[in-house]
């Protein structure tokens, strides 16, 4: 069964290709919402809602490949299956290279479709769980109180060297101090060691080149 909170956006300016993908989607049991045109799917498209874009390459005004671009310089990560009557390599390699799950020629099989929709739902949902996990550690990374926040930023900054003593030396006050805050830093960021701390916030961009250390 597909997943029932992902939406199929099909952007096509041929009114039976619309018509007859949609009816076929929908008989799978896909959300499926259309658009005429890339303008269209733009004026409704705010990035929230998450599936992927089924979407026709030679479109007049805007194509595929220009609609592509304009999601990708929007911060907009939808996961993209291209779909064309008389697009060539160059066209499927450039869209491919951007990110795109796939780049159907017409006709194609509609189990091919399927399969490829079932990979970009795959793709959306790795996404959303990152995204997810994203914001629950930069939530907690907020929580912390200044003091923690200088003191993790230290303890990152110099993982494999840095001891207590050397903190506290660093912001003139005690080792014990130290540790309570240390203490404290995991407990908040619900990690059991420094070098996790360190794992994540180097993978969620917790701390920046231009903080102080």
């Amino acid at each position: 069964m597909p997943d029932t909170d992902l939406t199929v956006y099909l952007v096509d300016d041929d009114a039976d290709i619309r018509t007859s993908l949609s009816r076929a989607l929908h008989k799978r049991n896909f959300s499926v919402v259309s658009f005429a045109s890339a303008a269209e799917f733009l004026a409704s498209y705010d990035g929230d809602t998450q599936g992927c874009l089924l979407l026709d390459y030679g479109m007049n005004d805007m194509n595929g490949l220009e609609l592509q671009r304009h999601l990708i310089d929007a911060g907009h990560h939808i996961p993209i299956i291209f779909i064309t009557g008389h697009g060539g390599i160059a066209e499927s390699v450039t869209a491919i290279k951007a990110g795109a799950v796939d780049f159907l020629e017409k006709p194609f099989r509609q189990q091919t479709l399927i399969n490829c929709i079932t990979s970009a739902f795959e793709q959306a949902r790795l996404y959303q769980d990152s995204t997810r996990q994203a914001k629950i550690r930069q939530d907690r990374w907020a929580r912390l109180t200044d003091r923690e926040q200088e003191i993790a930023r230290l303890m990152i900054a110099n993982s494999a060297s840095i001891s207590s003593k050397d903190v506290g030396r660093t912001l003139d006050i005690s080792p014990r101090t130290v540790d309570h805050h240390r203490a404290r830093i995991l407990e908040k960021m619900h990690v059991n060691s420094v070098t996790e701390l360190v794992v994540i916030a180097l993978r969620y961009n917790l701390v920046t080149n231009d903080d102080p250390a």
